[in-house]
């Protein structure tokens, strides 16, 4: 039993250092910030008030993330080391959703009840995030503009 227990705890402990040694996320201040991801960081914050910055670094590339209220929703704003603007990520309703998206997640929340839905804009590609509560299990729908269901992250 006692080798079973040590076996078990060496495998926790090395799989904890391996996942931190592949993405560290670290909280910091406007002040941390390199002065293109400042910048970026100022232009999508006009008119919100900031509720985070976090650096996160996953196998060796460094993401800036800005956590946001604007008019009382979230938004937050994934930018590269050098200023450019990754991912957006928007709460939105979801009665403002294209049709076929709002109907794809309807129909894949069935019963559940939709508790929060974001537009995520990447890549100049715009897809739509819902998450769903269904008898107290958790889960995340992701569909195209066009209803189809996408993979999640």
């Amino acid at each position: 039993m006692n080798t079973r227990y040590s076996l078990g705890l060496s495998t926790l402990l090395l799989s904890l250092a391996f996942t931190s040694a592949l993405a560290s996320e670290k909280s910091i201040t406007m002040e941390d910030l390199p002065p293109a991801v400042r910048q970026t960081v100022e232009e999508q914050s006009k008119g919100a008030t900031i509720r985070g910055l976090v650096k996160e670094v996953e196998g060796g590339r460094t993401v800036y993330e800005v956590e946001m209220k604007v008019d009382g929703r979230g938004k937050d704003v994934s930018i590269s080391a050098t200023g450019a603007v990754l991912e957006v990520e928007e709460e939105v309703e979801l009665a403002s959703l294209p049709e076929a998206a709002r109907a794809a997640i309807e129909k894949a929340a069935a019963s559940g009840q939709i508790t929060k839905v974001e537009k995520v804009t990447a890549r100049k590609r715009t897809a739509y995030e819902a998450q769903v509560r269904k008898q107290g299990k958790r889960s995340e729908v992701k569909v195209s503009e066009d209803g189809r269901l996408l993979p999640g992250d």
